[in-house]
């Protein structure tokens, strides 16, 4: 059967995307399910191909797919030998002729590339649209160029920078009847600023969508609780530019200044009722355009997935986390446990949350400082790990492998369910202040949410947490191991010294042992054996900081700030630096080696590693290196997920600290010179204080701080301890994937790591084929390739999809310049105003300052750290394109271009709106 070349949107379904596109799979799918949508059709990408391949792409994709996503010049230059190639390839007869039958009064053609208005990336407006086309001719050449538009700059730049194979897309046509709008613009059925899905925001302008959409004017802009119907924000913008349809085709723009809204209150309702149809239609939150013509019709003229929102954290499901997509990241986030069904609230939206049922989420992954996302088997073991926490602080929990009851996760982050500690008395006290010193920004975030009647406290008595805390207390004997560990400091040592080896030799199974019971022997370690040994630890370190604490108190303000934090300096059984000083001592000894220095110098680090591997670097080397990883092989960056490579296995990070320790010629800026010093400032700030205090309470205080310096240091080992047995076991596993592997279920051992514990043991006891195993392997591959190119990841979040530090309110700036805040964040650097994409050029970091974006602005985002326009609303493409880049950006900033120069430091506040200038601005021109 012939692959058609033309297909009505009644023909289109979800399934077709490869021969429709994005853009015409959505129309037909909203087509289809009754909703009003302007009738049209589609050029197939079957059109597409025989045009290209009469072109002669193929030298021209396989050079782009060697050409790095940051080389723009050379992309841009393959790019517009693409487009030359297109346009002059001559168009079958039989593809002129189905086109310009087509042409039936006023249409919009618009591209539909395969790779746009996907689940995970918008790729919005990175093809050409064509509005008002009249006749046949024209409508083949708008076509011709719309194929051409797959090869713009910005197109192969955007693709580039999202890891998408230039191989792999082609483009489709809509060709769909014109609505002569009297007023159109966008609407997002969940707010994209602060994540609430509860919230739809519409932006709006007379005349033709592409005003609004282009970022050409200031739109009205409307907030409406869809849960209420209520508009909770209305601003109106100026909207003194109008497009308007000619009479001949084509479009103009037009001056159309108007003080009044260009939407009744009626009209807002009824797109944020349309908006609803659609999000539950697709079951996601969507990016829409839609048009009101003359009659006053309602008309959606396009929808996509909005691909920017943070998906909502979920508590793992009974079969221990063994969901379709291995990071949990559905598109709108998946279901919440504690959200209330929308359809079972009256007036209620999707994503609606009962004010009862709604949860706090703490990001621990952004609290470690790992914002990349982590494999499905490290999520597993922290599953494991978690149900072994709160069963040893006597919570039940019903499925170990699913986790604790507190166990939550979204885009491959593991996030803690922090509402009861929030509402908790005892919580509400000590939560925060441990995050003080542990990842400062969340600790204040939790605070804001503290005047929320929401959270507030509703488990006042702390005799529940006493009791937990004195059972944990006497079964680990933890109060008398912490006195003698005051008492006896080198006993402490010693003990938690066998504390380390008991657990090592628990953690490798018998050369004999099946892949079957590798797994028990992993689960069992992880189920019930490494959390146990932390209340082992636990006392020596209390102790050492509870002694800082008495000290504080003894001294009172006789300590100037600063100066007790003088004691921690160089604070030894820290195995931490124990690690750096080891490296560093064997970079003193390579030094003396000059063959040895000079490979490490000049040889690039993957050789290195090779000769590493089949044993021929230079013997000091090779015995130095495999001597530091016997010891520290378990570690990594980001070694708290299980599926992160370990230095044994890729020592690459440490042969590159190795060289950079070799070109450090400053003796004074030796790690052991460091160490050497602050340890020799902490006695004398000591000393210092003792005898500041003076008597009994000078004595109390050098007693208190020696013991401080003797115990402290033990607060790294119950990690080390951790990466020690995630380290072993992993190396179980990858025997196991090994198993998987010649059985052909998997294509190589890491790919275990990319399932869950539970569909391992379904792999080992299976028969079937491994088409299914593999093909889940790949797709949860692609969802950790996408979610490691994700800019944002919030630090806490609510279950309705808010993100508090998006939200929270800030005291308005002296000087400061204000506009719409369009995506969240942060960022201070360097301006640089832009009045024509052509030719411009950002430094990495740099501040993109415009009058207003199109598609062909986008190569910029690339670089820019942060945006500022002068025009726009939130919804507009620059806006957009910000989001999805996760660059802080502020739009509607009057007179953005005159009172910010290029050079000028500025800060770019995307949360409130704010844009601060280090230096006055000048005054705008009048």
């Amino acid at each position: 059967m012939s692959i058609p070349l033309i297909l009505k949107f009644d023909d289109i379904g979800a399934e077709m995307l490869p021969l429709v596109g994005g853009k015409a799979a959505n129309l037909g799918v909203l087509t289809t399910a009754g909703l009003p949508v302007p009738p049209g059709l589609c050029v197939t990408t079957e059109a597409y191909r025989r045009i290209t391949e009469r072109a002669g792409l193929e030298d021209v994709l396989t050079t782009l797919a060697a050409t790095p996503a940051r080389d723009i010049t050379a992309l841009n230059a393959l790019a517009a030998r693409a487009r030359d190639l297109v346009l002059s390839a001559p168009v079958p007869d039989d593809i002129a002729d189905a086109v310009r039958r087509c042409a039936h009064g006023p249409v919009a053609v618009r591209s539909s590339a395969t790779a746009e208005d996907l689940p995970h990336a918008s790729f919005a407006g990175q093809q050409d649209t064509y509005l008002n086309v009249i006749g046949a001719d024209a409508v083949l050449d708008a076509v011709r160029r719309c194929w051409a538009s797959l090869w713009t700059d910005r197109a192969v730049a955007y693709r580039a920078a999202n890891g998408v194979d230039h191989h792999t897309v082609r483009l489709a046509v809509v060709i769909q009847e014109m609505v002569q709008s009297e007023v159109a613009g966008v609407m997002f059925t969940a707010n994209p600023v602060t994540g609430r899905r509860h919230e739809a925001v519409i932006d709006a302008s007379p005349g033709l969508g592409e005003a609004v959409v282009s970022g050409a004017v200031n739109p009205d802009h409307f907030v409406v609780d869809t849960a209420t119907g209520q508009i909770t924000e209305r601003r109106l913008g100026d909207k003194r530019l109008a497009v308007r349809s000619l009479a001949g085709g084509g479009v103009e723009h037009v001056e159309a200044p108007m003080e009044e809204a260009c939407v009744t209150n009626a009209q807002v309702g009824a797109l944020a009722d349309l908006g609803r149809q659609v999000e539950d239609h697709y079951g996601s939150p969507q990016d829409t355009e839609w048009a009101i013509d003359a009659d006053g019709t309602l008309w959606l003229t396009q929808s996509r997935p909005i691909t920017t929102l943070f998906p909502i954290p979920r508590h793992a499901g009974p079969t221990g986390g063994n969901h379709p997509i291995g990071l949990g990241s559905t598109p709108e986030g998946g279901a919440t446990r504690g959200v209330t069904d929308a359809r079972a609230v009256p007036g209620g939206a999707a994503g609606s949350v009962a004010s009862e049922d709604i949860r706090i989420y703490f990001c621990f992954s952004v609290a470690q400082g790992l914002y990349a996302p982590i494999t499905p088997m490290g999520m597993s073991a922290f599953r494991l790990l978690s149900s072994s926490a709160a069963e040893m602080l006597g919570a039940p929990v019903p499925d170990r492998l699913s986790g604790a009851p507190l166990f939550a996760e979204a885009g491959g982050r593991l996030f803690i369910d922090a509402t009861g500690l929030i509402r908790g008395r005892v919580g509400r006290a000590l939560f925060p202040r441990v995050l003080d010193v542990m990842e400062a920004r969340s600790a204040k975030v939790l605070r804001g949410l503290f005047t929320d009647p929401r959270f507030s406290v509703t488990q006042r008595s702390v005799r529940p947490t006493l009791r937990r805390l004195v059972r944990l207390g006497v079964r680990f004997r933890i109060p008398p191991r912490a006195l003698h560990a005051l008492l006896k400091p080198e006993s402490a040592h010693r003990h938690v010294d066998q504390v380390g080896a008991a657990l090592r030799e628990r953690l490798v199974s018998p050369a004999n042992a099946t892949p079957l019971e590798r797994l028990d022997r992993v689960e069992r370690v992880l189920g019930t054996q490494v959390i146990p040994v932390l209340p082992e630890i636990f006392p020596g370190a209390a102790a050492g900081f509870a002694m800082l604490g008495l000290a504080y108190r003894l001294l009172g303000d006789r300590a100037r700030p600063g100066e007790l934090q003088t004691v921690l300096r160089g604070l030894p059984h820290n195995v931490t630096t124990e690690m750096d000083l080891a490296l560093w001592h064997l970079a003193e000894r390579i030094r003396k080696d000059e063959t040895a220095t000079s490979l490490l110098l000049s040889a690039p680090a993957a050789e290195l590693v090779k000769h590493f591997h089949d044993g021929s670097l230079p013997g000091v080397v090779d015995r130095g290196l495999r001597e530091f990883l016997s010891v520290y092989g378990g570690r990594a960056v980001a070694e708290i997920d299980f599926g992160v490579p370990r230095w044994s296995e890729d020592p690459t990070h440490i042969i590159g600290v190795l060289a950079n320790y070799l070109r450090l010629e400053d003796p004074a800026l030796s790690p052991d010179a460091l160490f050497t010093r602050g340890a020799a400032e902490a006695a004398l700030m000591i000393k210092t204080l003792s005898s500041r205090a003076g008597g009994l309470r000078g004595r109390t205080v050098r007693f208190a701080l020696g013991r401080t310096r003797a115990l402290a240091g033990l607060r790294e080992l119950p990690k080390y301890y951790l990466v020690t047995a995630l380290a072993a076991l992993r190396a179980e596993l990858r025997i196991i994937g090994a198993d998987l592997t010649a059985r052909d279920l998997l294509s190589s051992p890491d790919d275990i790591f990319f399932l869950t514990f539970g569909e391992v043991r379904a792999a080992l006891d299976s028969t079937s084929g491994p088409t299914a195993l593999r093909a889940l392997v790949s797709e949860r591959h692609q969802d950790a390739a996408r979610e490691l190119r994700r800019r944002h990841v919030p630090r806490v979040m609510l279950s309705d999809g808010t993100e508090p530090e998006a939200v929270a309110t800030h005291a308005p700036v002296d000087g400061a310049l204000t506009g719409t805040p369009a995506s969240a964040g942060h960022v201070t650097g360097v301006a640089r105003v832009v009045l024509d994409p052509i030719g411009a050029h950002l430094e990495p970091g740099e501040i993109l300052v415009c009058p207003s974006t199109d598609p062909g602005w986008t190569p910029l985002f690339l670089t820019a750290g942060g945006l500022v326009m002068e025009m726009g609303g939130a919804n507009s493409h620059g806006a957009v394109v910000a989001r999805e880049y996760g660059i802080p950006a502020v739009v509607g900033v009057a007179h953005a271009i005159d009172q910010i120069v290029t050079g000028q430091m500025i800060t770019v506040d995307g949360t409130s709106g704010a844009v601060i200038t280090a230096v006055p601005s000048r005054p705008p021109r009048l």
